[in-house]
């Protein structure tokens, strides 16, 4: 396992849309194991595959974060919300790619979620709080989209300049 380089907002893979898995290859499982080490490490709670670079429709995530519970690490592939609730949750958000920023978004409250597992099976489950957010939002990072994409254009903007400015600072460095 290694940890990978989580790309910075802006850059132009993050705006783009992830090709479906076809194959589940020994390098998709290093990916997904690399990512879960990259997500841990960061510290995170999900992971999209074109946050690291790879333009896959790949997400790793794991919402436990009571003390003494066992992680429950995920990975999904070509994951697609099937169902998402009448009833929407505002949590605050934040993104490894955009560090340090956080804003309240609003999403379905519950999710199901159909996805390919490592396992070459298909699986689905339905998820709601933390899980439910940070599912959609990591489905979001393989069609294209950010948190930030749903904040007013002011706020996204400011985001976007310290994003920027933040990156200059570490090409110096």
């Amino acid at each position: 396992m290694a940890k990978r380089t989580i790309l910075i907002h802006p850059d132009p893979r993050l705006k783009t849309v992830a090709e479906p898995v076809t194959e589940i290859t020994d390098q998709l499982r290093t990916l997904a194991d690399d990512m879960l080490e990259t997500m841990y490490d960061a510290p995170g709670i999900g992971l999209a595959a074109p946050q690291v670079g790879v333009m896959k429709r790949l997400l790793v995530m794991d919402c436990v974060k009571e003390e003494g519970e066992d992680p429950r690490p995920m990975v999904l592939m070509n994951p697609e919300v099937t169902w998402t609730s009448d009833e929407m949750a505002t949590y605050e958000e934040g993104c490894l790619s955009i560090p340090d920023q956080y804003a309240d978004v609003e999403r379905p409250a519950e999710v199901e979620v159909g996805w390919l597992g490592l396992d070459g099976a298909q699986h689905s489950e339905r998820f709601d709080g933390l899980w439910a957010t940070c599912v959609q939002h990591e489905i979001d990072h393989l069609d294209g989209k950010l948190f930030i994409d749903y904040l007013k254009p002011l706020k996204r903007q400011m985001i976007t300049r310290k994003m920027q400015k933040l990156k200059r600072e570490k090409a110096r460095a």
